[in-house]
């Protein structure tokens, strides 16, 4: 990845909806080469998909909470198959310590998230802890990716 690669990313992180020719525009050279360069990102996975920000309040969906969770060795493939076909969860990662689950979660409301955890971590055999944090406010969010 050149210079031009990194540069055509910083355009397409900020605003997704940019033409070739507003690209090639904005950094001296052709919509064509514009175009080759991203279908080129595209190829080789460094652009993974192209997609909308949404704003999870103004869709009704107002509670943003972090999960923490260990789970025993056993359970942790099957957790993690279960809960990322789950709409409530944004993200999930496993963690390097391959028992620490990570999850984002939005839901419409506090009931809603008390009911997501009582379903799928109280009571499961298996699940050490449980630790959730509610959103406060977003300071700063990270769209598309590390900026480089």
């Amino acid at each position: 990845m050149d210079d031009l690669d990194r540069r055509i990313l910083g355009l397409l992180i900020e605003d997704g909806r940019l033409s070739f020719a507003e690209i090639g525009r904005r950094l001296a050279i052709s919509r064509a080469h514009a175009r080759d360069r991203t279908a080129s990102l595209q190829a080789r996975g460094v652009i993974e998909q192209f997609t909308a920000v949404v704003n999870p309040e103004k869709v009704g969906v107002g509670i943003s909470a972090f999960l923490d969770a260990k789970v025993a060795p056993t359970l942790v493939e099957t957790l993690c198959a279960e809960l990322a076909t789950l709409s409530e969860v944004v993200s999930l990662y496993l963690m390097s310590d391959m028992r620490s689950l990570h999850i984002h979660t939005l839901t419409h409301t506090e009931a809603d998230l008390d009911a997501f955890v009582r379903e799928h971590f109280f009571a499961r055999e298996g699940v050490l802890s449980i630790d959730c944090t509610m959103l406060l406010r977003r300071i700063k969010n990270r769209r598309g990716g590390p900026r480089i």
